[in-house]
């Protein structure tokens, strides 16, 4: 099966009440574990690439270990640009073959958002790429983005029916309490739901992501700090509010802290253990299965996707 876009999986998950996951690759063992994950359960998934990570491995890389996964499965795939930051950056990944596309353009103010999404969806439409665009700003540091706490700003409903309505976008990140990287709650977790059911009042037909919604999961974190880390104090999203989310209309959940530590949480156990070891493919292979059970949980048991490719 080729690479696919997400309209048809966010059709159906809005009809059925689950999420997409969408994760973050880097490297061949993320895509490899994501992608055997997904197929194992029999789920649409959603590859996504960063800017950053554009830069770290190379698009033609990226691309030609993408199209490898999409021959060894027949499942839909999506290969989507997250948190893309220019119209250039968006227009080299539409291109170069990715299916969906990011515009984040919450850094602006609403009209300038507005006219940059506008300019993206234009030319994306025009290739059969869809676009996912934001509203709202949410706190946090991941590769290129960083938003201070102080900086942050929920989704208004009403603006975001009419930046929808505007812009033509095909789906919309939102903000309502997630962020990004690995400490995203001091105290006690909280997600405004009732932003959600506003958002979702006015635009029901439009497919809603959630951005920094890893859960930060407790026993990676620790670990990492038992085998030499340093990451007190990590705290994220509960895995009951992110399935509460794909059951209330939140079609796409990204997932990318949650596989940076799987992968470094077993490497770094690895050496722990056995510091004779130097054969990267003894340390990148524990790293390959712990990302693919992480992947596995999330789609059994978090974003209920299993079965629905």
């Amino acid at each position: 099966m080729p690479l696919v876009t997400t309209k048809e999986m966010f059709e159906k998950s809005m009809k059925e009440h689950y999420a997409i996951g969408a994760f973050n690759i880097n490297n061949m063992e993320f895509i490899q574990a994501i992608t055997e994950a997904a197929n194992e359960a029999k789920s649409p998934v959603i590859l996504q690439v960063s800017s950053s990570a554009i830069k770290y491995a190379g698009i033609k890389y990226l691309m030609k270990m993408v199209e490898a996964a999409v021959e060894s499965t027949d499942i839909p795939i999506a290969l989507h640009l997250d948190h893309g930051p220019d119209f250039e950056t968006c227009k080299m990944c539409i291109d170069a073959g990715f299916t969906s596309v990011m515009i984040d353009g919450s850094k602006y103010d609403f009209e300038e958002n507005v006219a940059l999404t506008k300019q993206v969806v234009e030319y994306a439409h025009s290739k059969g790429v869809v676009v996912e665009a934001e509203l709202g700003k949410l706190a946090g540091i991941e590769d290129d983005v960083n938003v201070a706490a102080s900086d942050a700003m929920y989704t208004d409903p009403e603006q975001a029916e009419e930046f929808v309505r505007r812009t033509g976008c095909d789906s919309l990140a939102i903000a309502i309490g997630t962020s990004h990287g690995a400490y995203k709650f001091k105290g006690e977790a909280k997600l405004r739901f009732d932003i959600l059911a506003k958002i979702k009042e006015r635009l029901p037909n439009t497919p809603i992501v959630l951005h920094g919604a890893s859960s930060v999961i407790p026993r990676l974190v620790e670990m990492c700090n038992e085998n030499g880390g340093n990451i007190p104090g990590a705290k994220g999203c509960p895995n009951e509010m992110l399935k509460e989310a794909g059951e209330n209309g939140v079609s796409k959940i990204n997932v990318d802290t949650d596989l940076r530590l799987a992968m470094t949480a077993q490497v770094r156990r690895v050496f722990n253990e056995d510091p004779s070891v130097f054969d990267p493919r003894k340390y990148l292979g524990e790293a390959r299965k712990e990302i693919k059970a992480t992947v596995l949980d999330k789609i059994n048991n978090v974003f209920c996707s299993g079965g629905k490719a």
